[in-house]
């Protein structure tokens, strides 16, 4: 999927739970809380009720933490795959 694609997809699903896959096969789940042109950032879930790694950001404002859309070779929604 191209950047554009991906961008696209991203904006889709802005707010929503999704699972993203990277090309270093790391798999991230979490809610998308912003989207530029090059990076996506997701507000993690984990065992914290979603307050996970980077939740606090930049200036405290809760942005999660960054992921190149270079780096992403897949998107879906994360209730595809949790029932």
């Amino acid at each position: 999927m191209n950047q554009a694609a991906l961008y696209n997809q991203c904006c889709r699903y802005h707010g929503q739970r999704v699972r993203i896959t990277c090309r270093d096969g790391s798999v991230h789940v979490g809610e998308i809380t912003k989207i530029n042109r090059n990076m996506v950032w997701i507000r993690p879930d984990d065992n914290l009720g979603g307050y996970g790694l980077g939740f606090f950001g930049f200036r405290g404002f809760a942005f999660g933490f960054g992921i190149a859309l270079g780096a992403i070779t897949g998107i879906a929604l994360a209730s595809a795959f949790f029932w």
